[in-house]
């Protein structure tokens, strides 16, 4: 299930990306004639004003950010979805659980474990499963169940930060290309000329910004999905504690 959330997700954000490149390719020919043209409109808009940096700053190494952007989206995307997914209303389904337990319905009690989707319940499950053991047996098994589900539910965050440091190092390294071009430039011309210095500038100057601005773009989106897997972890610990007590006063109860 989960890689075919990653497939559409990659696949979508592939396309909207490839979609934009295209455009870039496409209008890059005509961009030097039309480039005076274009600035001074009000009505541009963002997304021409964005294919004109996009294409000043070197449309080929550009799209290297741009890929960067496109698939760390799609790793964000993915995670938004799968821990989404995850998420339950924790306090309703121990209190139906409790119930169950507390009138004996231990297999009613697995089977609404089953149902449901989610951490919680998946930890839920396992407890009830070794119900006729020792307390301290069952908490140590739901312990080092609950360790492997919070492992799933930060999978694919280290792709996220890896392509959250590549984007302003990709800028950065643009920077530094743009500024040796400047001066083989300024070499070829044999003379410093300020149109010259401030065209090269500008172009590697360009490419950080963009490198900047998807690090930042995938920096939200990655501080969103570390706020949802500390929620699903809390509602995992509340639960393990809650299913731990209705167990032991199952148990005393007999």
């Amino acid at each position: 299930m989960k890689r075919v959330i990653l497939f559409f997700s990659l696949a979508f954000v592939l396309l909207f990306g490839l979609g934009f490149s295209a455009n870039v390719y496409a209008q890059q020919p005509v961009a030097e004639e039309t480039m005076e043209e274009m600035m001074p409109e009000e009505d541009a808009g963002i997304h021409k004003s964005l294919k004109t940096k996009f294409i000043e700053g070197n449309a080929g190494f550009m799209s290297l950010v741009a890929l960067a952007l496109v698939i760390g989206l799609a790793f964000c995307i993915e995670r938004i979805i799968y821990l989404s997914l995850s998420e339950i209303n924790a306090k309703k389904f121990m209190a139906e659980l409790d119930t169950k337990i507390s009138g004996g319905d231990i297999e009613g009690a697995k089977q609404q474990c089953k149902t449901t989707r989610g951490p919680v319940a998946s930890i839920c499950y396992q407890g009830l499963s070794h119900i006729n053991d020792s307390i301290a047996d069952i908490e140590r098994s739901v312990a080092s169940y609950g360790t492997v589900q919070a492992a799933n539910l930060e999978k694919g965050c280290t792709w996220i930060t890896l392509f959250i440091a590549i984007a302003p190092s990709l800028g950065f390294l643009g920077t530094v290309i743009g500024m040796v071009m400047a001066f083989d430039q300024i070499q070829m011309a044999g003379d410093i000329n300020s149109t010259i210095v401030a065209a090269g500038m500008k172009v590697a100057l360009i490419t950080t910004i963009f490198g900047i601005i998807v690090a930042l773009i995938l920096q939200i989106f990655y501080n969103y999905i570390l706020s949802k897997i500390d929620h699903i972890t809390s509602q995992m610990e509340e639960s393990a504690i809650t299913l731990l007590d209705s167990i032991l006063n199952a148990k005393k109860a007999k």
